[in-house]
Formats: C-alpha cells, structure tokens, sequence
C-alpha cells in the first residue's frame, strides 16, 4: 500500500512538473503577444481616428470604393446586372465583417493572453519566493500586473473601435444597398453620387 502511494505521489510530482515547463516555456511567447497585441490596437485606434477624420469631411472611403466597382460593372455591358451588382454588394459586405472580425478576435484574446501573462510570472515569483529570490520575485511580480492591464486595456479599446466601425459598417452597407437598388432599377449611376 505505502509503495503505491509514493508511486502516486511521484506521478503526481512529475506531471506538476510538466505543467510548471510547459507554462514557463509559455512565458515569452505571452509577454510577447501581450506587446504585439498591444501595438496592433494602438495602430488600430489611429487608423480608426484617421477614419473619422476622413468621414468627418464625407471622404467615405468604403462607399467610395464600392461606387468605383459600380462603375466597373458597368462598364462590363453584360447581361444580368442585378446578379452582379448582387454579388459586388456581398463580397464588398464580407470584406468589410473581414475587417471587423480582426478587431472582435482582439476582444477575446487581449484578456485572456492578459491572464496567462499573469499566471504564468505569478508561478514563477512563487518559485522565486521559496528559493528566497526576492528581486526575482517582485520582478515577476510586476511582469505579471503589467500583463494584467494591457491584456485588459487592448480588450476595452478593441472594444470600443469595433462599436463605431460596426456603426459605421452598417451605415455603408445601407448606402451600398441603396445604391445598388438605384443601379438595378435605371441601369445607371446617379449624377449626385
């Protein structure tokens, strides 16, 4: 009975012990992510405010490029324009829930690489705490806060951006759908386009 529970006992080290490799080797890649994600919503939040500043002047340039593909369509003199312009609407569409979905995919992973940039130094300050490193410690102590607010900072702006693109997207697509009809029903782009 005693051997099976020191058999036990050393399985159960052993798979901690595999756990506490594999969240160490963990670490950089997080804290890496955690500094990219952190780039990638800065850039984000200024091209969103150039966005604004273009649409403040009625420079859409969605719209814009979509009435351009209008053009082009029909150019093309072939037949079946509304299935065309259908399809130019659609593809224009999911271009731009392209676009949102990058936004959305940093909502759910700025918090949750927040988390595991803290768990993971967390698990390594408590190393460093019974070894009685203490500057290591405190060290992993910070590293594991500062992940905490930027995993948590890039959730809540990404946030925000994708508010005002999805208003703005379904503004467009109004447009757009608009516009489409109109081009269907008279076979032409309106002068006051």
């Amino acid at each position: 009975m005693e051997n099976r529970e020191v058999s036990v006992m050393s399985l159960v080290k052993l798979i901690e012990q595999l756990l506490y490799q594999v969240a160490s080797a963990l670490y950089l890649p997080v804290i890496g992510a955690c500094a990219l994600l952190t780039l990638y919503v800065t850039l984000a939040f200024g091209m969103l405010l150039r966005e604004a500043w273009e649409r403040r002047g009625e420079r859409m340039s969605a719209l814009t490029g979509f009435v351009k593909a209008v053009g082009d369509e029909l150019e093309k003199h072939g037949d079946h324009l509304d299935v065309r312009m259908e399809r130019l609407l659609q593809a224009t569409e999911l271009q731009m829930a392209q676009r949102l979905d990058r936004i959305r995919f940093v909502i759910k992973v700025g918090p949750a690489l927040g988390l595991m940039g803290t768990l993971i130094p967390m698990g390594i300050s408590l190393a460093a705490l019974a070894e009685g490193n203490i500057p290591k410690m405190a060290g992993s102590m910070v590293t594991a806060f500062t992940a905490t607010v930027a995993g948590l900072g890039c959730g809540v702006i990404a946030y925000l951006i994708a508010l005002k693109r999805e208003k703005w997207v379904r503004a467009d697509i109004r447009e757009m759908e608009y516009l489409t009809e109109m081009v269907v029903r008279t076979g032409r782009l309106a002068e006051d386009i």
